[in-house]
């Protein structure tokens, strides 16, 4: 190998290992994210309870057969709607018209007795005044009449029970509501003695009652949040009552509050409230759960952030505030109460004036600064390159 080319080595190699320990270029910075804020500001929201509840007839009726006897017919139709003295049974009357008869005859019978015991009484009582007839005889004449009088008011009373009895074959509802099936059929025997003897139920349904029940912590919830002035109570505690049918339909009427009971269920640690509501159209049929929203409190200077705004963390929940030099803080926050859909009422954590940020929270790493941008310009990248805390779950 000459030297000539030993040496053209040497420079290549040099020139190879010069290049090899050129340091590159440095990387331009990322641009900072951009986010949409919401400034907080207090307001004053509702404060409405949610409970689940059951609707309940407001006067349910059994008919009963209060005289023993063979039923004649069914004068209504099963399962609707029936007005207050409309016929729904009748009995066979022809015992009970001969037991009238037969009354009516016996007081006829009594009223003649009476008649002449009368008389007689009138023809003693001069006569003994003037001693012509002995004491004995005016006592006797006396004791027909009293006797006889008494026979006739006994024998009127029971010329009434037999009319009550006649009148009885005949059933009628005492209130207006859904009817519902007959228990018996045409021709079976009633027993008016026995269990036998109901016929079916009237269930009024305008109004209706809506029951549900409030337990011990939230009733203590509820107060210490009236206490702190969180929460403010209507005045005479006036709440109306908003129903959400199961289909997701709010019910069109509002009812109030009419019944609470005054003490606790040892079985359940809860108390029972009932409220009133129209139901014209015969929508809530007894038995029905549905949603009830307790209206008439209100939350004062509350915060109300979106749910989205809201991170659930390992130690709780968490939001981003945007602080006055740019950059992103993580902000550990309370979380209430969802409010509407969307929201979420935050009870510690944040004050008037932060900045949250609601949009692009995917792209925020805490202590970096941010673009804050209009409402729907930052929009969330999957993927991003900083691990985030979850969504918020609801408290």
């Amino acid at each position: 190998m000459t030297r000539q080319f030993r040496a053209a080595c040497a420079v290549l190699l040099l020139g190879v290992f010069a290049a090899g320990c050129e340091k590159e270029p440095p990387k331009a910075a990322p641009p900072a994210p951009q986010v949409a804020v919401l400034e907080v500001k207090p307001q004053t929201i509702p404060y409405t309870p949610t409970f689940v509840a059951q609707t309940e007839s407001s006067r349910q009726v059994d008919i009963v057969a209060r005289v023993s006897g063979f039923l004649d017919r069914i004068a209504y139709h099963e399962g609707e709607l029936v007005k207050e003295g409309q016929v729904l049974f009748q009995l066979d009357p022809k015992p009970f018209q001969a037991q009238l008869d037969a009354a009516k005859g016996e007081l006829a019978a009594q009223q003649a007795r009476l008649f002449t015991a009368r008389a007689t009484l009138d023809r003693v009582k001069p006569l003994a005044a003037q001693n012509a007839l002995s004491q004995s005889d005016l006592d006797r004449a006396t004791g027909e009449f009293e006797a006889a009088t008494a026979a006739v008011f006994a024998a009127q009373a029971k010329v009434k029970e037999a009319e009550l009895n006649l009148g009885y074959t005949t059933i009628r509802t005492p209130v207006t509501g859904i009817a519902s099936r007959s228990l018996m059929r045409e021709g079976a025997y009633l027993n008016a003695m026995s269990p036998d003897s109901k016929l079916t139920y009237v269930a009024a349904i305008d109004p209706i009652w809506v029951n549900f029940s409030v337990s011990q912590n939230q009733m203590a919830n509820i107060r210490e949040l009236r206490e702190k002035g969180l929460v403010v109570t209507p005045k005479d505690d006036a709440y109306r009552v908003e129903l959400v049918m199961p289909d997701g339909r709010p019910y069109p009427d509002k009812g109030k509050i009419s019944f609470a009971d005054p003490s606790f269920s040892q079985d359940t640690g809860s108390f029972l409230v009932r409220a009133v509501l129209p139901n014209p159209k015969r929508e809530l049929r007894p038995g029905m759960f549905v949603t009830a929203y307790v209206e008439g409190s209100t939350r004062p200077d509350a915060i109300v952030v979106p749910q989205l705004a809201v991170q659930q963390g390992s130690n709780g929940h968490l939001v981003y505030v945007v602080k006055a030099d740019g950059t992103a803080e993580l902000r550990p926050v309370v979380v209430g109460d969802y409010y509407g859909d969307k929201d979420i009422v935050i009870t510690s954590g944040l004050r008037a004036g932060d900045r949250v940020v609601v949009e692009g929270v995917l792209k925020v790493v805490p202590g970096k600064p941010v673009t804050v941008t209009a409402p729907g310009a930052a929009k969330e990248q999957p993927g991003a390159a900083q691990e985030q805390p979850g969504a918020a779950k609801k408290p």
